[in-house]
């Protein structure tokens, strides 16, 4: 265990003993990996802000009409490749025994985001505010609750799911018996 992960799981093991749950090793790594992928949810969240508001700050005085639409296009590709380099580097991370395709996964990365993140926020803003008639302004906090899980979940099984190294014949010769 690293030192981010004893500094989080100090911090929430007075919540677990408070509800009386003991986790074990597996779940304590589940859950650390999903405070993980929050906190890198968080600087994703201000990165794609700050760059949305950029972009925009620097088209208006082009009067370019589709401005948004530049500034949200550069924001979701330079945010999701942010997120990656830090899901990839800081939350799922792998062992020795495993590799990972990068490029792959970066891929499937892009494709979670822009399920999650496009197109079911897109619905569910719809069903929140013009079936259910809640406020445009509430709606995407609503949305949270179900894209940040789903995305941890399409990242952690799907996007950066690793595969176990092959044994190569002199690995297999060292265990075969003499």
């Amino acid at each position: 265990m690293n030192k981010s992960d004893e500094f989080l799981r100090k911090i929430c093991a007075p919540f677990f003993r408070l509800i009386h749950k003991d986790l074990s090793e597996e779940e304590w790594t589940s859950f650390l990996q999903f405070i993980k992928f929050c906190l890198v949810g968080v600087s994703n969240t201000l990165i794609s802000y700050a760059l949305y508001t950029a972009t925009v700050f620097v088209l208006t005085p082009l009067n370019f009409k589709y401005d948004y639409v530049v500034a949200n296009l550069i924001s979701f590709i330079l945010s999701v490749l942010w997120s990656f380099y830090w899901n990839n580097r800081y939350v799922f991370t792998i062992d020795e025994n495993s590799e990972r395709s990068i490029g792959k996964a970066l891929i499937k990365t892009y494709i979670s985001y822009s399920f999650s993140g496009i197109l079911l926020t897109n619905i569910l803003s719809w069903l929140w505010i013009d079936v259910l008639g809640i406020n445009k302004y509430i709606a995407p906090l609503i949305n949270l609750i179900v894209s940040v899980p789903l995305n941890f979940i399409l990242n952690k099984f799907w996007a950066f799911k690793s595969d176990k190294k092959q044994q190569t014949e002199e690995q297999k010769e060292d265990r075969s018996p003499s």
